[in-house]
């Protein structure tokens, strides 16, 4: 005996609803096909599921025996037919931000094979990774400091290296590099640093450790307002590069050396996560990964352990 979902679904939505008029509203069907499937539910089963009066429809002691196994039948097969909607769909990546490594490396994979890709832009590390666990994204990039939730995997994905951005009336405007000892004492504007975020965190344990003052006061009038402030001080600087702030020729980008700052990216995704194109993203990112070089890049003490150096290759956690 074969049973017919479709059958199975509409005994459900009456007994759900408790009249084949609201069953048959919910189902887009008319209430003479509702009717038709689960009297061909009940005999294909050889019982009575329904008792029917001007009061609406019951389950039959049949037809609540049978309710709980219908209902798993029915779940059972929402889960198979979303698993193979989930292989046919785009594989959604979290990169946090248009122009920062991450956007670099989900183009590089992109670009060297025939796997759609859905660029995400989250807040965080809250929504973040509520979206992995429900499967809503199947990879997010970021910082990482405190220890992953139950699921969660990572591995070290890029060291973006951080320059900054002075005026050119700024004492630094006539360098193409600057050691890091040499901010000392300068005012970082950065009024985009949301309290509590990761990269919020980075910079003050930057401070904490070079004596950089990182001001964020002030609301956030766009990219533009940041860089004419920038561009028109003789005294202030800001983190980033012309990339995230394109389009404003008072504005210098100098490299940071001895030791350059560096932010931390890590790739994280949900362990019970199954679409088919994420282990080869997984690997593209592994092989892509350049290790710490504790020398020549400073990371904040509670990424170390994360990002090791060359002669110890971070493995997944």
């Amino acid at each position: 005996m074969e049973l017919d979902l479709g059958a199975v679904r509409a005994f459900l939505a009456v007994v759900d609803d408790g009249r084949f008029t609201e069953a048959a509203d919910r189902l887009d069907m008319t209430q003479q096909a509702v009717s038709k499937r689960i009297a061909k539910l009940e005999a294909a089963l050889g019982v009575p599921l329904l008792h029917r009066s001007r009061a609406g429809a019951k389950p039959t002691e049949d037809g609540a025996a049978f309710l709980p196994q219908a209902r798993a039948l029915i779940s059972l097969a929402d889960q198979a037919t979303a698993m193979l909607r989930a292989r046919r769909r785009a594989l959604r990546i979290d990169v946090l931000g248009h122009n920062s490594a991450p956007i670099d490396l989900v183009r590089s994979f992109y670009e060297t094979g025939d796997v759609e890709v859905d660029i995400v832009v989250s807040r965080g590390t809250g929504s973040r990774w509520t979206a992995l666990t429900d499967g809503s994204i199947d990879a997010a990039f970021g910082r990482v400091t405190a220890p992953l939730p139950p699921g969660i995997k990572r591995i070290p994905a890029a060291l973006e290296p951080i320059p900054i951005l002075v005026g050119h009336r700024h004492r630094l405007a006539g360098h193409l590099n600057v050691p890091m000892n040499e901010l000392s004492g300068l005012t970082a504007w950065m009024p985009g640093n949301t309290p509590e975020s990761e990269w919020a965190d980075y910079y003050r344990h930057l401070s904490a450790e070079f004596g950089i003052q990182i001001d964020t006061s002030g609301p956030v009038f766009g990219r533009d307002h940041i860089m004419e402030k920038v561009g028109a001080s003789p005294d202030l600087i800001t983190f980033g590069n012309k990339t995230q702030f394109p389009g404003h020729p008072d504005v210098i980008q100098i490299a940071v050396t001895a030791p350059t700052p560096a932010y931390p990216w890590s790739l994280m995704w949900h362990e019970a996560n199954r679409h088919p194109h994420l282990p080869h993203f997984i690997t593209h990112v592994e092989h892509r990964y350049r290790p710490h070089t504790p020398r020549s890049q400073w990371l904040p003490t509670p990424d170390r352990p994360r990002f090791p150096d060359g002669k110890r290759r971070g493995g997944r956690g």
